[in-house]
């Protein structure tokens, strides 16, 4: 288990006074990055090797959204580990401890040259320490959008400050993105993103929105091979 500390400050909130949805997966996000600290084994092995783990898909339940000043505690532990791939749950709490964000996501393990996937060996996955699976619903990490009924929205470039130091679009910025082609009412409870094709520095993402039951799923393509395929409900 790894936790970290936060405020909701100014920068993060949004027009009411209330966390952002991208500041959150940022929060989340941190906090998974950070937790490779905890695993002496797995962080050798992942340097010795040249890897790095990159998230392929991430659910979100949104149980309450905080507000300004609000202090926060999350907190990532691994329930599951396999060659290529590992899972994880991040929540974030309350000053009370209660949940306000139950996630869980799958990172893919991949070669930092190459970019493919790179096998993780039976003597570091031993290492590791496994904790329960927290309790929240567990949906299909594959995102399906529909077939036809999609309206094409205005392409969108790749700036700068979308890249992490991975060198392609940081996960949290292809929600931000998304959200902006949402009705500005929408209030986001559920949230899953299904990652495919980076997209790197000068690429322009197309956006196609679809409206579903309960609502909308937001695909952003790269010359027309899906990128972030994103369902907010």
């Amino acid at each position: 288990m790894y936790s970290l500390k936060f405020k909701v400050t100014t920068s993060t909130c949004d027009s009411r006074g209330r966390l952002k949805l991208y500041s959150a997966l940022q929060m989340m996000q941190d906090c998974s990055e950070m937790w490779i600290d905890t695993e002496a084994g797995v962080k050798r092995y992942f340097a010795e090797q040249n890897m790095a783990q990159l998230l392929a898909t991430r659910q979100v339940e949104v149980v309450r959204v905080p507000e300004f000043k609000e202090e926060l505690t999350v907190t990532t532990t691994v329930y599951g580990m396999k060659p290529m791939f590992g899972f994880r749950n991040t929540f974030i709490y309350d000053a009370d401890g209660k949940p306000c964000y139950k996630t869980w996501s799958m990172g893919a393990f991949v070669d930092r040259s190459t970019g493919r996937l790179k096998r993780v060996d039976d003597a570091t996955i031993a290492t590791m320490t496994m904790e329960p699976q927290q309790e929240m619903e567990y949906k299909d990490r594959r995102v399906i959008a529909p077939k036809e009924g999609g309206i094409t929205l205005e392409p969108i470039r790749v700036l700068r400050a979308d890249i992490d130091y991975n060198k392609h679009v940081n996960n949290a910025n292809y929600v931000r993105m998304a959200m902006e082609l949402l009705p500005e009412d929408f209030e986001v409870r559920g949230l899953r993103v299904e990652y495919r094709i980076a997209a790197k520095p000068g690429d322009v993402l197309e956006p196609t929105l679809y409206e579903i039951e309960g609502g909308y799923i937001v695909v952003l393509a790269v010359d027309g091979a899906p990128s972030a395929l994103i369902e907010f409900t």
